[in-house]
């Protein structure tokens, strides 16, 4: 491991941090602390915390001795000075004095003692800092150093490399105690140059930053070193044959296998399949090394303590395959519960049991897939399973992996303040579902995937123009993704749903809206030309059509039900003079809609349409507009409110019509109308 730090870089820092009124010691911890963040060998997605002891003027002007620690919430990655909450130093002294604090009791005291109350709460390891006397402190998760620890005799092998320079601190919970240990072992020996917890991470300091920075990549790097010093461990490769099923084919399956089969606990996965991951899950002894417990116990929010490993997947017996993952979760389910009841009978007070279903999926012959309440979750507890991957391999270099036992895990698991971490607010409406919407670039798709997005899905927008969709993608913001699909072209269609099951693990909704047309298609239809209403039927039924066998193999795979949602039009029900070559194949679109309500309500899957009039929209366009109320001999606005509530109808309203219909669960073969009341499309 190699120093990032760099001088005048460091000085840029404290310099544009000075026009901020941020003091240099502060400038410096956030350049030291974001050079730890960047290396995903140190600190990884919130890990590791960093702290300056320092004066600073409290509210009334008075200089105070703090220390400013990372507070809950920040990356050190990214981190900006106000996630470095200042701590009345003395009172953090002080509490060594105590034989005992609560976790509750500790968090109370730590934010009594904030300068600025409206900080977010400082790190749980506060008190370590504070006891600590150096003016900064670094703390990570270095894989290397865990690689050394995680074997049965790992604190001897530290203590045999490091020697004098580094004390070895037994494995004790984070907070209060660990704190006192540590400090205790620090007063034992005050010339050391850092502090390894066993089976945790790694501490440095110094009286810079520079200092305290160089240490803990001198300390990394020696462990580095002597790992690389033993044969690099490859695991033995399995037999695989030839027709292994694609990641897209088992995604759904496992996806809804780890929602048990019910709509109610879904999740979005994270596939994975590395060189190195492809090894480790094609290993002929995969279910020896790869379940002895997470390397760190901070991982174990994110990913559980154990993955699920499946059976291979073969392409031509997926039903078989489906039935043997099913298995293999429960199995692991009833683990995970007796796991909880053996630890909850000596715990005080006794915990609530989390959901059992697993956070990590091996697959050999495919790869892994990681899962989460959302995209983002998942893919944290995917990069958390490949750092931990290259750890137990360096560990296996040397020795045999060994992780903390499963009562401390299971502490740290049901830690308050670890689950602190996951936040406890309350899910967004259609949180850990997937939506797909067609058309997605239109007025009516875009807001629709603006609604859905706002409302915690994970949204795909589906487009002819590729560009524009992931533009409107970017703009919509997190989780959505924008993809180029000619929704008459079965091959595009294909590819595109692969690529959903890879990327989400498969879908939940889909809004079947892309739709079209041209003025070139008007006319009576005594004198229509065959062509142009065999276009439409192409464009405004059968594209729904495909979209919709490709979205209800998935769900049925999935097992999870779902809903799919057609934009039907109003021309479904009161046709337009000279617009039968659209008003056709819609008609034919809206019973579409009814024949896959009342073929998959056995599934769980719902089908609804929405009849919409008037939007202005790629259909409905301002020249359209024009020409139509010019035509009627009254203005734009009152043909666009032309209706019994005089009210103009947008696009907001339609895709509030769909999400409507999404959280109806028990409403099926459903026909929403938004058009403000017209009486001649009133369904009869």
């Amino acid at each position: 491991m190699k120093s990032s730090w760099d001088s005048k870089t460091a000085r840029k820092f404290v310099d544009e941090y000075a026009d901020q009124q941020v003091s240099e010691d502060i400038a410096l911890r956030v350049y030291t602390s974001r050079l730890l963040g960047k290396d995903p060998q140190l600190v990884i997605h919130g890990g590791g915390n960093t702290s300056v002891k320092t004066i600073v003027d409290d509210f009334i002007g008075d200089s105070t001795e703090v220390l400013c620690v990372k507070g809950s919430g920040w990356d050190l990655d990214t981190i900006e000075p106000a996630g470095l909450p200042a701590v009345r130093l003395k009172p953090l002294l002080r509490m060594r004095e105590r034989e005992h604090l609560s976790d509750e009791e500790m968090v109370s005291f730590q934010r009594q003692n904030l300068l600025d109350p409206t900080s977010p709460n400082p790190s749980v390891e506060t008190l370590l800092h504070a006891y600590l006397p150096h003016k900064f402190v670094d703390h990570t998760h270095a894989c290397a150093v865990l690689s050394l620890t995680n074997q049965a005799n790992g604190i001897a092998y530290c203590e045999d490399l490091y020697g004098d320079d580094v004390s070895v601190a037994p494995f004790v919970m984070p907070g209060f105690e660990l704190s006192k240990v540590v400090a205790d072992i620090w007063d034992a020996r005050p010339d050391v140059l850092g502090i390894v917890l066993y089976k945790h991470g790694i501490f440095t300091f110094g009286e810079s930053a520079e200092e305290s920075y160089e240490r803990m990549i001198d300390l990394v790097d020696r462990a580095e070193q002597q790992i690389a010093k033993y044969k690099p461990k490859v695991f033995t490769a399995r037999g695989l044959p030839n027709n292994i099923a694609s990641s897209s084919a088992v995604a759904p399956i496992i996806r809804g296998a780890c929602a048990g089969r019910t709509e109610k606990h879904r999740l979005i996965t994270e596939f994975r399949d590395s060189e190195q991951i492809q090894q480790w899950v094609n290993g002929k002894d995969i279910a020896d090394y790869a379940v002895r417990g997470v390397i760190t116990p901070d991982h174990i929010i994110r990913t559980k303590n154990r993955p699920l490993i499946c059976p291979l997947p073969i392409a031509d017996r997926l039903d078989a395959f489906s039935s043997e993952v099913d298995e293999a979760v429960a199995k692991y389910v009833d683990e995970y519960d007796e796991y909880f009841k053996a630890n909850n009978e000596s715990s005080n007070p006794p915990k609530t049991k989390l959901d059992s279903y697993p956070r990590v999926v091996l697959v050999p012959g495919v790869g892994m897939f990681a899962l989460g309440k959302s995209k983002k979750a998942a893919s944290i507890a995917a990069d958390l399973v490949e750092v931990s991957i290259g750890c137990i391999a360096g560990t296996e270099r040397i020795s045999r992996y060994e992780a903390l036992p499963d009562s401390d895990l299971f502490d740290m698991e049901y830690w308050s303040l670890e689950q602190a971490k996951l936040g406890k607010s309350k899910p967004k409406l259609l949180a850990g579902q997937v939506a797909v919407i067609t058309g997605g670039v239109g007025t009516i798709g875009r807001a629709t995937g603006q609604l859905f997005a706002e409302q915690g899905a994970d949204v795909v927008l589906l487009d002819l123009d590729g560009s524009a969709a992931e533009r409107v993608a970017l703009d919509i913001g997190a989780g959505v993704l924008g993809l180029a699909c000619d929704v008459n072209n079965a091959e595009q269609i294909q590819q595109a749903f692969d690529q959903i099951c890879r990327t989400f693990g498969g879908l939940d909704i889909l809004v079947s809206n892309a739709g079209g047309a041209p003025e070139s298609w008007q006319g009576a239809a005594a004198d229509l030309d065959e062509t142009v209403l065999r276009e439409s039927f192409e464009l405004n039924f059968f594209s729904h059509q495909r979209m919709a066998q490709h979205a209800v193999r998935v769900m049925r795979a999935q097992g999870t039900g779902g809903v799919l949602l057609f934009n039907a039009s109003k021309q479904a029900v009161n046709p337009g003079e000279n617009f039968c070559a659209y008003g056709l194949p819609k008609a034919a679109t809206l019973f579409l809609s009814r024949q896959y309500a009342l073929e998959n309500g056995r599934y769980g899957i719902r089908s609804n349409a929405v009849n919409a009039d008037r939007i202005r929209s790629g259909l409905l366009t301002d020249e359209m507009v024009s020409a139509r109320s010019s035509a009627r001999g009254v203005t734009e606005g009152q043909y666009l409110a032309g209706n019994l509530l005089g009210l103009e109808i947008e696009a907001a309203d339609v895709a509030q019509a769909f999400l409507q219909q999404v959280v109806m669960m028990k409403t099926t073969a459903n026909v929403t109308t938004v058009d403000g009341g017209n009486i001649a499309a009133a369904l009869r």
